[in-house]
């Protein structure tokens, strides 16, 4: 299922744009400002975010800045404005499409969907880049610059998987399950022997990412912050 992610301070736009998303088939998620919804962006996989920009603690110019370093995914900006500063502040932001209030449900849902299209045809699954760093699954390839590195097929597919769900944490149990299967008979410690691994390898070759021990969790794939 598409995941939306919808963040305004007004809890009655909150509830008619996640009633209608929902009735077009959407799991809709829901934040009344930038840090809520950034820390929606970490717990969960969203594959859109609509955004107000008028918004307490974190206007939706800042937090369109912040999704744009850390996700690659489409925004929405939502505003009462429509005057053209404010269209290319919210264009300079990073946002793909902008919307002014009132607006209609069908519209939005119309750009949405139109934006969700665009994303799939240019997006390649196969191949994931963070920084100067793209890790490529065709090839079992990856590149830091001018430097092509070939990893051991285990910790590259525990990289590929981490890399194309950064700032999620992950537990060892599901780890295992995703990479190593389900009838794998050892145990937990071969995730951290190959994180281990996986961390001397790269640590000295960049800082585009980092994994991150979350202590009784597990691990989660932080992105550089530019």
């Amino acid at each position: 299922m598409t995941n939306i992610l919808v963040v305004d301070d007004d809890w009655n736009i909150l509830k008619l744009v996640s009633i209608h998303l929902t009735e077009q088939g959407f799991h809709v998620f829901n934040a009344k400002d930038g840090i809520e919804a950034l820390h929606i962006l970490k717990r969960e996989v969203c594959h859109l975010a609509v955004v107000d920009v008028m918004m307490p603690f974190m206007d939706g110019y800042a937090l369109t800045e912040a999704i744009r370093k850390q996700y690659n995914i489409p925004v929405i900006l939502l505003t009462a404005k429509n005057q053209i500063e404010d269209k290319e502040q919210g264009y300079q932001a990073g946002t793909d499409d902008y919307l002014v209030k009132p607006f209609e449900l069908k519209e939005l849902s119309f750009r949405i969907k139109a934006l969700l299209r665009r994303y799939d045809h240019q997006q390649d699954p196969s191949m994931i880049r963070i920084g100067k760093t793209t890790i490529n699954k065709k090839s079992y390839e990856v590149q830091i610059g001018e430097k092509t590195i070939l990893l051991p097929l285990k910790e590259f597919e525990l990289l590929y998987f981490l890399m194309s769900k950064p700032m999620q944490v992950f537990s060892r149990d599901y780890l295992i399950e995703h990479i190593w299967g389900i009838d794998y008979e050892g145990d937990e410690r071969t995730v951290d022997v190959h994180i281990k691994r996986l961390r001397e390898r790269f640590s000295k070759l960049t800082d585009d990412f980092q994994i991150k021990t979350v202590r009784g969790v597990g691990y989660s794939l932080e992105a550089q912050r530019s």
